[in-house]
């Protein structure tokens, strides 16, 4: 599983992206999930690591899904059109 740090605006979002990334591919199994539960400070950065996860993960063959995803962030992908590309996970 792949953890979001307590912090990911602008400012963390590149050093971030590559940490989850390179994580990402050694997870095993079909499925990646990234626990966004520490989240609790966040701009729209947020979301576009998560977008490129996902664009990463679906590279590698995998599905991708996110758990605990605070209601703002979720809030904000909805009113940017991508909240369908971050299913909650089981």
């Amino acid at each position: 599983m792949l953890v979001l740090p307590a912090e990911l605006t602008h400012e963390q979002a590149g050093a971030c992206c590559r940490m989850l990334t390179q994580g990402l591919r050694s997870e095993p199994g079909a499925t990646v999930v990234a626990d966004a539960g520490a989240l609790a400070h966040f701009d729209s950065s947020a979301l576009a690591v998560l977008l490129e996860c996902r664009r990463e993960a679906m590279a590698l063959g995998k599905t991708f899904a996110v758990a605990h995803l605070p209601t703002r962030l979720r809030e904000l992908a909805v009113l940017y059109g991508v909240a369908e590309l971050l299913p909650a996970a089981p």
